[in-house]
This record gives C-alpha cells, structure tokens and sequence, in this order.
C-alpha cells in the first residue's frame, strides 16, 4: 500500500479535490435550487443531467484521449467543469443549470477516464488491486469531506460556487505537474448488452436497478433534505452518511462475496437495503433514524455494484470478462439517468412530496431482491471455490476502472488456481 501512494499520491491527491469538488456541487445546486424556488421535478431533469452527460463521456473519452493525448484531454476537460461551477450562480435558470449538469457530468466521465488510465499505468501486476481501492477511498472520502464545505458560507450567495470550482482548478495542478510517461490508452471492446444478458440476466437487471438508485441517492439526497425542512448542517450530514455507509460496509460484504453463494447475498443486502428505505420513508421525521437510514442505504447500494460484476464474472471466461464490464457500467448508466426523473416525480407534492424520495428506493431495492431470489431457482449456484474474487468498487467509476478491476480479479483467479 506504502508503494502505491509513494508512485501516485499525487494523482489520488488530484483526483480527491476532483472528488471534494464534484460532490459539493452536488449537494449545493440541491439546496441552492430550493432556495430559487424550483420545484422537484425541475431538480430531478437537472440531476439526471448529469448522468446523462457522464453516459455520453464515457463513450466519447477514450476516442479524444487517442486524438489529443491523456495531458489536453485532462486540461480541457477540467477547466471546462471549474466555469460550469462559475456559471450556476450567475444564471439560476432550470434549462441553464441543466446544460451546465450535462457539461460536468460529460467532463466528469472524461476526467475520470483520464485518471484511471494513468492510475492504472502507475501501477503493477503486483499492487493493481491495492491502488483500485485506494482509488475507491478517495473517491468516497473525497464526498464525504465535500459536505463539511456546504456549510461555511450562504448557500444563496455564490461563495461556495466559488470554492467548489478553486477545488477543481487547484486538482490539476499535482496530477499534471506529477505525470512523466504518457500512457498508452487502450480500451476493450464491449460485449454486447444481449450477450450479457444471456451470460448473466441478474446482473443486468440489477445493474440497471442499481443505476436508478444510485443516481436518486446522490443527485436527489440534497433535493430531499430541502423539501423535508432539514437545515443546511443536517443536509450535509445526511448526504455524508450514504459514503460513510459505502466506505465501511463495502469491504465486510466483500469478504462474505467470496464464502457464499453471491445470489443469496445480494438478495439479503438489496432486502437491508429496501428495509432501510422502508425506515427513511415512515420515520425520516426523526433525524437519528434518518441518518441510519442513509447510512445503510449508502452501504448495501454501493457493495452491489460491485457484488453484481463479481457474480456476472461467475458464469465468463477470464478473457471475457474486461468486455463484459463496459456494457455493465453503459447498462447501469441507463437506469441512473432515468433515476432522479422517477424520484422528482414521486416528490411532487400532488404524489408523495419528500418521502417520495424513499419510495423508488424502496420499489426499486425490493424488485432487485425479488429478482435474485427468483434467479436462485433457475440454475445452480456456482461452487464457492469456483467463484472469481470480488473487487471492490465505487458506481461513480467508469468503465476503465471496472476494466482494471477485472483484471485484478483474472489475476486473483489465475494465483488461485496455481496454488490449487
């Protein structure tokens, strides 16, 4: 681990003040929104903006990396997200805020791409999975110390607008300045959706679930916390707690993955995670329970994602696998832009008003758990000493991760079956 932050501390440096950034904006154009009087339905479009344009980069980033190079596509991309975050203030208009989200999620997915890669380069066979989860951390440390920043200034002014885009523009500055070798960017062609399909037909339906939740939990947890009356400390705890879940549940739950058919544990952890829904939507009104609430969400829907590549990766051959993960994390992008409509929908006030939040994750978690059990009654599980290794990763990833974090776990696989 020592070895892999003395190569690429500067790197996990830049990527979590990217990460600070990035999840303050989030949070802000949640309560700021509130405060111009949009309504939920309004914020919803905004935040699945985002998913939208990160779908959209994901797909065109690796092209302009082998136009441009890894260092114009960085730069460009990266400052085209610091005037983004400028520009919310200066124009509080729903379609402008919109276009800004699709922009910074697009910029978002290219900047990640980027890192990744070079991540990726900084490493070796031998410490790969140890700099993925570092990786990982950083990126949900990253959010969670964004939401102490929500509160040092007004949120009505454009103070923290300010700080949320220095963030960024200061990130450049220890990635850039600290890369030598330009990577050799290389991607694998994705397998088709049908394929997997055929492969495995609970990953895709769960990954297309997960997407849907994912993206209402960190576009719309601001959203709620507005429309429920929560203060601007209360959202900011709120919206922590979600990646303080993730980051301590993930690895436990990996460590179950590899002593259990994965069937039975992502129906038990998409079930905790309905239940936990369930708590938020009848009893969010008590703000301790809220906060459990949140906090087992955030730590059953993030270990899903990467339970669901780990059980995809079951029924692959080794070399299939980094084909697979594209069309996953594309599957999963789907379900996240249509996530925050549905949730802004359930909010209004002629449906649900803010405990509609809750309600998709509800539905949606409770369908994922129903579904695996089903699957269970469709074929075999697969022997735990056949299964692959998990790995653990964050959904806010692209496909590039998810690709080394396949390799990662052919290489477990290979060593494994050495030993046998």
């Amino acid at each position: 681990m020592l070895q892999v932050l003395s190569s690429a501390w500067a790197l996990l440096l830049g990527l979590g003040l990217l990460m600070v950034g990035n999840g303050l904006q989030g949070t802000l154009l949640g309560v700021r929104g509130n405060i111009e009087g949009f309504s939920t339905l309004e914020m919803s479009f905004v935040m699945s903006a985002y998913f939208l344009g990160f779908l959209g980069g994901s797909r065109m980033a690796p092209d302009m990396i082998r136009r441009v190079g890894h260092v114009r596509v960085f730069a460009a991309l990266a400052s085209f997200i610091s005037a983004v975050m400028i520009l919310y203030p200066l124009l509080t208009e729903p379609v402008v805020w919109i276009l800004g989200r699709v922009v910074i999620g697009f910029c978002f997915s290219g900047v990640y791409v980027t890192a990744e890669s070079w991540l990726n380069n900084a490493a070796d066979n031998e410490n790969r999975g140890k700099a993925l989860s570092l990786y990982m951390i950083v990126m949900m440390l990253g959010v969670v110390v964004s939401q102490a920043l929500v509160i040092v200034a007004d949120p009505s002014g454009f103070e923290t607008f300010v700080i949320a885009s220095m963030l960024v523009s200061i990130s450049f500055a220890p990635i850039l300045l600290s890369i030598s070798p330009t990577p050799a960017f290389e991607s694998t062609k994705p397998m088709t959706l049908r394929k997997i399909m055929e492969v495995s037909p609970l990953g895709c339906v769960g990954m297309f679930l997960l997407g849907g939740v994912y993206a209402a939990q960190f576009g719309m947890g601001a959203v709620y916390g507005a429309a429920a009356g929560l203060s601007l400390a209360q959202i900011s705890t709120f919206v922590g707690t979600f990646y303080v879940g993730a980051l301590l549940l993930q690895y436990p739950l990996g460590w179950l993955s590899d002593r259990m058919d994965r069937r039975l544990l992502i129906l038990l952890v998409a079930g905790l995670g309905g239940a936990a829904s369930v708590l938020g939507m009848l009893l969010g009104g008590n703000f301790a329970l809220l906060l459990t609430a949140a906090f087992l969400i955030g730590g059953t829907t993030n270990p899903l994602y990467s339970l669901l590549i780990a059980h995809t990766n079951d029924f692959l051959e080794p070399e299939d696998m980094a084909s697979a993960s594209g069309g996953l994390v594309f599957i999963n992008g789907l379900g996240a832009v249509a996530g925050p409509v549905v949730t802004g929908w359930l909010m209004g006030d002629e449906v649900f008003g803010a405990p509609g939040f809750f309600v998709l994750l509800v539905v949606l978690l409770f369908l994922l758990a129903a579904y695996a059990a089903y699957r269970t009654t469709q074929r075999p599980a697969v022997p735990v000493e056949e299964t692959g290794s998990y790995a653990a990763m964050s959904p806010a990833a692209t496909a590039v991760a998810v690709e080394y974090a396949q390799e990662v776990a052919i290489e477990a696989a290979r060593e494994d079956g050495e030993q046998a």
